[in-house]
């Protein structure tokens, strides 16, 4: 078994470094750099992308009317939005303490960075936020959803999932209820990786 968690851990490791290598073409090929955590373009590329921009009055004439008509059934999604947002806070912080369970940073998940983007317009500004906020919330949520499913249920589907969350691997196989039974206690708290991870958070650049 360590022989094959040594290979594992290589092989995460090279897919570390290609991912790094990917971003690192991604920074050059778009002309930005990372200054204190967050993405900046050289005053050519934001030249060029101000050019681009799409005046606000053309960007909403050029719309269709079913587009503009449905818009506002869109953003009422904030409504629950917000009011999921505060529970998510207030359950985890309450509940998560007892239970043992590191927090879910709400901060990791929720990323308003594309709102800097000279060759959006106001509106396509507001619609990147809007986006950012409802998906990020989503992922919020799926966190720590997870975690609490490793304390309450760590057991796999006998069912293929077709995306399993992050804590779905600690998870005991469906119908093996010997093993399930000797180390139910330990997996309820087996956040290890999850505390590593909260002790040296990555950078906003993933280097």
């Amino acid at each position: 078994m360590s022989l094959i968690q040594e290979d594992l851990a290589e092989r995460i490791k090279t897919l570390e470094k290609e991912l790094r290598a990917a971003l690192e073409d991604k920074e050059r090929a778009f002309h930005y750099h990372w200054v204190n955590g967050k993405a900046r373009f050289d005053i050519e590329t934001l030249a060029q992308h101000r050019k681009l921009k799409f005046a606000l009055p053309s960007y909403i004439l050029n719309s269709r009317f079913l587009v503009v008509v449905s818009a506002p059934i869109i953003y009422l999604g904030v409504i629950p939005f917000a009011m999921l947002d505060i529970f998510l806070t207030v359950y985890q912080g309450i509940c998560f303490p007892i239970y043992g369970i590191p927090k879910a940073r709400r901060s990791d998940y929720l990323l308003f960075d594309r709102g800097g983007l000279k060759y959006l317009n106001l509106l396509e500004r507001l619609n990147c936020a809007y986006c950012s906020y409802a998906n990020g919330l989503s992922g919020y949520l799926i966190e720590i959803a997870a975690r609490t499913e490793q304390h309450w249920c760590p057991i796999k589907h006998a069912q293929r999932l077709r995306s399993p969350h992050s804590r779905y691997s600690h998870f005991f196989d469906y119908g093996n209820a010997e093993q399930y039974r000797e180390r139910i206690d330990n997996v309820r708290s087996d956040f290890v990786d999850l505390r590593t991870l909260t002790s040296s958070p990555p950078k906003p650049d993933g280097k």
